[in-house]
């Protein structure tokens, strides 16, 4: 067949390619958008949003659980699986539809269903057609990492697998202490397994502050998750009975089902990158900070790009790119300002440089404030404890960190994420007022604090 001309060739429609596609196209660009699987990627099908559904049941079901504690007399009778997947389907089938709507219906967009595969500089290959652009885009994303070792199948899943699961399991063991482990075994534990996480480092959700580390597992502990840290799983075999795996040190712990939740990797191998040029390091496609490729007129967005692997940043570099190419100069997208959230019971939102960094890039003079949420009377109401931490970059400096634990704290990253970025000083945002009784409410009440006039808090 010839070749077929576009101005941009997108591989992969995941977060990152649709998002470029959609601005590419608003700007009058002629768009190739290539993908093997589903429209919307992992997030859609497999991450992000099928998670959350689940989470929101575990949420439901704790609140019918713990009824009785807010004068609420029900009974739990349960978790029906099949129910479950039902209503998380649902959302993701809804989500799904509109979006291939969007895609249908942007002029200068051609969607291309098959596997994809990089051929030159400027072409992408799918089956006997050759899609050929002036700026090719590798938006591929990332798959679930596994242990060398273990292998996947019956009991011992990755996430792809623990989406589907037909039945509560009993017993549950997490192999891995970062979002994707914690998520789900907060998920579990509401859903009634009795869980356990392992995690090679010496705290979970090691990225984050390690006050915020700290906050989960008292939380886990309290909701009898059990946690064990800084230790290895040195082999895992399956039987018709369950799950045995041993650590190194050789504790022995059984389960039903062992999830392998270690992260995701980027999907780069077999694809043509490296033979056309692109420079790959550790799996993933080294940029520059305009995400430009090795290779000119190559650029990579989302998961294949160090960093954070989340949605939002492959949402900000697919338009970023878009733009880019546009003409339109926009500022690059800088990680440090990239909100993050794990939606656990408690939840974190954090945004930021934590304590630590903020030491190694500022110096001593850092100033640090923790507001308890033992203050704050929506959190009273709700039931939660944690704190909101602010990070300042010295005596007379501005807040460079944000980091929150406690229920609904997801829901207040948007004003933290604004204060960060815009460099605001506490005094900045403790003349703003903020609704009482609400969470977001903590998050002012810390920069009053910090700004030295705290009104429910000590200084």
């Amino acid at each position: 067949m010839p070749a077929e001309e576009f101005d941009i060739v997108i591989l992969g429609a995941g977060s990152g390619g649709y998002a470029c596609a959609l601005r590419a196209a608003q700007l009058g660009q002629k768009v190739a958008l290539v993908e093997k699987d589903k429209l919307g990627g992992t997030c859609l099908h497999r991450g992000c949003i099928p998670t959350k559904a689940l989470l929101h049941s575990a949420e439901v079901a704790d609140s019918v659980r713990d009824g009785a504690r807010y004068g609420v007399q029900a009974t739990f009778g349960g978790i029906e699986m099949p129910a479950v997947h039902t209503y998380k389907d649902g959302v993701v089938g809804r989500l799904y539809k509109g979006l291939q709507g969007l895609v249908k219906g942007a002029d200068g967009i051609t969607y291309v269903e098959g596997e994809g595969r990089l051929a030159s500089a400027t072409t992408v290959s799918v089956g006997d057609r050759e899609l050929v652009g002036r700026t090719v885009v590798l938006a591929t994303g990332s798959y679930a990492r596994t242990v060398p070792g273990i292998e996947i199948g019956g009991r011992i899943m990755t996430s792809d697998e623990a989406l589907q699961l037909p039945e509560v399991p009993g017993r549950m063991i997490v192999l891995g202490g970062g979002v994707i482990g914690v998520e789900f075994a907060s998920v579990m534990r509401s859903f009634g397994a009795e869980v356990t996480i392992v995690e090679a480092l010496d705290r979970l959700v090691a990225i984050e502050d390690p006050a915020i580390s700290k906050a989960l597992e008292r939380g886990f502990r309290k909701r009898k998750i059990g946690v064990r840290t800084g230790v290895k799983v040195a082999s895992a075999t399956q039987s018709d009975e369950g799950v045995r795996v041993e650590l190194e040190g050789g504790e022995v712990l059984e389960a039903d089902v062992l999830l392998v939740a270690v992260g995701r990797g980027p999907r780069t191998a077999d694809l043509g990158y490296e033979e056309a040029g692109v420079a790959i390091e550790r799996g993933f496609v080294t940029t520059d900070e305009r995400l430009r490729t090795s290779v000119d007129g190559i650029r990579a967005v989302g998961d294949i790009v160090p960093g954070p692997q989340l949605a939002h940043r492959g949402f900000a570099h697919g338009i970023f790119v878009a733009e880019d190419l546009a003409g339109l100069e926009p500022a690059p997208v800088e990680d440090v300002n990239i909100p993050k959230v794990t939606y656990s019971d408690p939840e974190i939102a954090t945004v930021g440089l934590t304590e630590q960094e903020a030491r190694e890039k500022f110096g001593d003079d850092v100033s640090v404030y923790e507001y308890n949420l033992g203050g704050n009377g929506k959190s009273q109401i709700l039931g939660t404890a944690g704190f909101v931490k602010l990070v300042r970059s010295g005596p007379q400096g501005p807040v460079v960190g944000v980091h929150m634990v406690g229920a609904r704290m997801g829901e207040q990253i948007g004003e933290a994420q604004l204060i960060v970025g815009w460099e605001a000083l506490p005094e900045d945002v403790a003349q703003f007022v903020h609704a009482h009784p609400t969470q977001n409410e903590a998050l002012g009440e810390a920069h009053l604090a910090l700004a030295g006039k705290p009104l429910h808090a000590h200084a």
